[in-house]
């Protein structure tokens, strides 16, 4: 009875149910092309280069003779797999951080802002760039250096939301109540800044899809066989004149993913924060 309650609170966000089914799609696009996809995107055929849409395939050909969709598929498991385990490594390190922070105060404190302070001096772009040009180009370097800049990012909500909580009445009783630091962390202040988490995640996820589409543009991000949208806008560029639909298709697949997750991350601010909550429209 009280999942269906809370179905129903959140059936009532229209922003949250219209990001969480785009998200649902794409998310079902790219769990399908782990087992099936129209065509094989490692088979190259010249004769089929260039074909508009047919019902052989749906949005046509690229310069390769490979079929869109399956390209698009295929792009999505690798920019949301990319995303996720870059966002993965910003909540497992940045988090303990920032508690650890909020927990011990004095030096321990200043020292991890201030070196939260000189990774934000740097936009996320190009520290990712910087990281990758110097490890390599690849999916993988790609992840380290996404997930090295959402690390500051998730320390510091952490260590925002445990300071907030540290005066309040449950965390002094519990204190009082002799339960350790660690113990208090878990019990008390982890749950009560899960919303933030949950919605600060939603919004590196989104700004990990547009970070890794950067990196492969560039060449730094997933390399050849593995397919991409950001690498699928790289090679379409030289093709403009003859076929724009082949950047129009990765291009509109990022917006609209990236649109998603925005409007998750916003139904989910007002669904799980009442301070934030708005009258829904």
């Amino acid at each position: 009875m009280a999942s269906r309650g809370a179905l129903r609170v959140a059936a009532q966000h229209k922003t949250l149910v219209a990001g969480a089914a785009i998200v649902a799609v794409v998310l079902a696009a790219a769990l399908i092309s782990l087992v099936w996809t129209p065509y094989p995107i490692d088979v190259l055929s010249v004769a089929d280069r260039l074909k508009g849409p047919s019902p052989a395939h749906l949005l046509g050909t690229d310069q390769f003779g490979r079929d869109m969709v399956s390209m698009l598929m295929v792009g999505a498991r690798t920019s949301i797999a990319v995303a996720l385990l870059a966002v993965g490594i910003g909540i497992l390190v940045g988090v303990p951080l920032g508690l650890l922070a909020a927990a011990r105060g004095g030096w321990l404190d200043e020292t991890l802002m201030r070196a939260n302070d000189l990774v934000f001096a740097f936009p996320a772009l190009l520290s990712a760039v910087m990281i990758t040009a110097i490890m390599g180009p690849g999916a993988i370097n790609a992840i380290l250096a996404i997930g090295i800049f959402n690390i500051p990012v998730f320390a510091r909500v952490a260590r925002g939301g445990a300071l907030s909580l540290k005066s309040r009445e449950f965390v002094l009783a519990a204190r009082v109540a002799g339960k350790g630091e660690v113990r208090i962390i878990a019990e008390h202040v982890l749950p009560n800044i899960a919303n933030l988490l949950i919605v600060q995640g939603t919004i590196q996820f989104s700004l990990g899809i547009l970070a890794e589409a950067g990196l492969s543009y560039v060449g730094l991000g997933a390399q050849p066989p593995l397919a991409s949208w950001g690498r699928m806008l790289n090679e379409a560029q030289t093709m403009m004149a003859l076929a724009p639909s082949l950047a129009l298709y990765p291009g509109l697949a990022i917006v609209v993913t990236v649109l998603g997750l925005n409007l998750m991350g916003d139904g989910l601010r007002d669904l799980l924060d009442p301070r934030l909550k708005r009258r829904t429209v």
